[in-house]
C-alpha cells in the first residue's frame, strides 16, 4: 500500500490552500498540501498581501516623517536618509517570517507538505515532480490561485517591464515609473515609490481608477493621490510598451486618437490577473474551464470531475485572500457533510492605500441600476476629532440603506484605518442591521469608528450630530 495515500489532496498554499488543508486536518481527514515551490503561503504571504504591506508600511513611515513631523513638533537634525536595500530586506524578513508560520501550523496540523509542480494522472493519482512515488487521493481540492496578466503586445522581460512580483524586489528606486492600470495593485505600489521619491504616472484605459468600487470612493481617492503628485492619463489606452535598454517606451492614446509618449525606467504592467492551471493536466480528467480559464465548479465547489473541488482565485469570483480562505473551510466542511454558507456580497474589499478604502456590500450606482429606492448617509473624517488628532482628514464613510426598511445594503469607506473600520459594516450587514441600529450603538470617543455612527444618522435622519 503506498505511503502517498490521502483522504483529501490540496493543490496549492496559499491563503485558500492552507487554511483548506488546516480545517480538514481539524474535521479528522488524512491531509496532504502540494507546492510547487519551496516555499509556502503562495502569492498572497511571498509575492502580494504581505510584501506589499510591508513596503507600504515602510514608505509611509519615511514620508510621514519628511512631511509631517515638524507639524507635530518634532525637530530632525541632520539629512534624513533612505536605505532601499534595507527596506526591501525588512519586506523579506517580513515575508520569511510570515512563511516559517505556515511552515509550524502545517506540522502542528500533521499536514504533508509535498514540494513540486503537481499533474493529474488520473481521477485518483497525483504525479509530482522531483517525486518518483505518485500521490494517490479520494478527494482533491484545487487552489492553485492565479497570476498576472499582461496586454498581447507588451514583453514582460522582468527588468524593466516588470509585474507586481518584480516591483517589490527592485534593486533601485525608479526615476520615473509608468503603472498601466489604474487598479487596487497598480496604485497600492505607486503610492509606495511616489514616497520613496519617483515620479510616477499611472495610465488607466477606464474613466476613472478603481472602477468596481463606489464612485464617490473612486473620486476622493484620485483626488488624494494627485495631491500627492502622482499622475494619472485616464481614458488612455497604452498601444505600446518597449525596453530600450536603459529605459522603457510607453505610447498610448486618449479619446481624440491623440498619442502620449512616456520615457520611464520602469514600466509596471498592472492590468489584472488570471487563473493559473498550467501543467495541472485537467483535460485528463476532464475537469471543464469556463470562457475565462477558471474552472467551473457547482454551488459546492465540485467541479465537473466528482472527485476535484477548486476554490479561491482558480474559480469565478473577486480574486481576495479571504475569500479563497472562505472556500477552504466551506469546502472541508462540506466534504464533512456539515452545512456551511458563503454570502459573496458581504466579502470586503480593501485597497491598502493611504488613507484606506474598504467597501462591502452594493454600490450606489448597482442599486440604483436595479431600480432599489435608497437613502444615503455621509460624514467626513476631517470632522473627527481622532482625525484631527492624528492629521487624517481625507476621506468618508458613505452609508446606503433601503429607504423604507432602513437595512443597511452598502458601506464605502475612505480614511484612516478604513481596512479595519469595515468589519463593523460586514457584521451589521450579515445580521440585517439597519441604520438606526448603528445609531444607537455606542462608539468609544475619540476613533475613527465614530464616522460610522454619523454617517448612519445622516442616512437615517439626515441628523448627524457633529456637523
Amino acid at each position: 500500500m503506498s505511503q502517498n495515500k490521502f483522504d483529501v489532496v490540496v493543490i496549492g498554499s496559499g491563503p485558500g490552500g492552507y487554511v483548506c488543508a488546516i480545517r480538514l486536518s481539524q474535521l479528522g481527514f488524512n491531509t496532504a498540501i502540494i507546492e510547487k515551490y519551496n516555499s509556502l503561503g503562495g502569492t498572497c504571504l511571498n509575492v502580494g498581501c504581505i510584501p506589499s504591506k510591508s513596503l507600504l508600511d515602510s514608505s509611509h513611515h519615511y514620508h510621514d516623517i519628511l512631511k509631517n513631523a515638524s507639524t507635530h513638533g518634532i525637530e530632525i537634525n541632520g539629512e534624513i536618509k533612505l536605505d532601499f536595500h534595507k527596506m526591501i530586506e525588512r519586506k523579506n524578513n517580513v515575508v520569511n517570517q510570515t512563511v516559517k508560520g505556515i511552515d509550524f501550523l502545517m506540522n502542528k496540523n500533521k499536514i504533508k507538505v509535498f514540494n513540486g509542480s503537481a499533474s493529474f494522472s488520473n481521477s485518483s493519482t497525483i504525479l509530482i515532480d522531483g517525486i518518483d512515488e505518485p500521490v494517490i487521493f479520494d478527494k482533491c481540492i484545487i487552489a492553485t490561485g492565479s497570476k498576472p496578466i499582461s496586454l498581447p503586445f507588451i514583453n514582460i522581460d522582468k527588468k524593466r517591464i516588470i509585474t507586481s512580483t518584480e516591483a517589490l524586489s527592485l534593486h533601485q528606486i525608479p526615476k520615473h515609473l509608468v503603472i498601466i492600470g489604474g487598479g487596487v495593485i497598480g496604485l497600492e505600489l505607486g503610492q509606495v515609490y511616489r514616497r520613496l521619491g519617483s515620479d510616477v504616472s499611472v495610465i488607466e484605459y477606464s474613466d476613472r481608477i478603481t472602477p468596481f468600487m463606489d464612485d464617490d470612493i473612486s473620486r476622493e481617492l484620485l483626488k488624494v493621490l494627485k495631491k500627492e503628485k502622482i499622475n494619472f492619463y485616464l481614458s488612455h489606452e497604452v498601444f505600446e510598451a518597449v525596453n530600450q535598454g536603459e529605459h522603457v517606451s510607453v505610447k498610448a492614446r486618449d479619446l481624440n486618437g491623440d498619442i502620449k509618449d512616456y520615457n520611464c525606467d520602469f514600466c509596471l504592467v498592472s492590468v489584472g490577473r488570471k487563473a493559473y492551471t498550467e501543467g495541472l493536466n485537467l483535460d485528463t480528467v476532464n475537469v471543464e474551464l469556463d470562457s475565462k480559464g477558471k474552472i467551473k465548479v457547482d454551488n459546492k465547489f465540485q467541479s465537473s470531475n466528482k472527485n476535484i473541488y477548486a476554490i479561491g482565485d482558480v474559480i469565478s469570483g473577486p480574486m481576495l485572500a479571504h475569500k479563497a480562505e472562505e472556500e477552504g473551510i466551506a469546502v472541508a466542511e462540506i466534504l464533512k457533510n456539515q452545512k456551511t454558507h458563503i454570502d459573496y456580497n458581504l466579502i470586503p474589499n480593501v485597497i491598502y492605500t493611504w488613507p484606506e478604502v474598504a467597501s462591502v456590500g452594493k454600490t450606489e450606482k448597482e442599486l440604483i441600476k436595479e431600480n432599489t429606492d435608497i437613502k444615503v448617509g455621509k460624514f467626513p473624517m476631517r470632522a473627527l476629532g481622532r482625525s484631527r488628532a492624528s492629521s487624517d482628514l481625507d476621506g468618508f464613510v458613505k452609508i446606503i440603506a433601503d429607504k423604507k426598511s432602513d437595512e443597511i445594503l452598502g458601506v464605502h469607506i475612505i480614511g484612516a484605518r478604513a481596512a479595519d473600520l469595515i468589519i463593523e459594516g460586514v457584521t451589521a450587514m450579515e445580521f440585517r442591521a439597519s441604520c438606526e441600529d448603528i445609531s444607537m450603538m455606542s462608539h468609544p470617543h475619540p476613533t475613527y469608528s465614530e464616522a460610522m455612527k454619523e454617517a448612519a444618522l445622516s442616512a437615517l435622519e439626515n441628523r448627524p450630530l457633529h456637523i
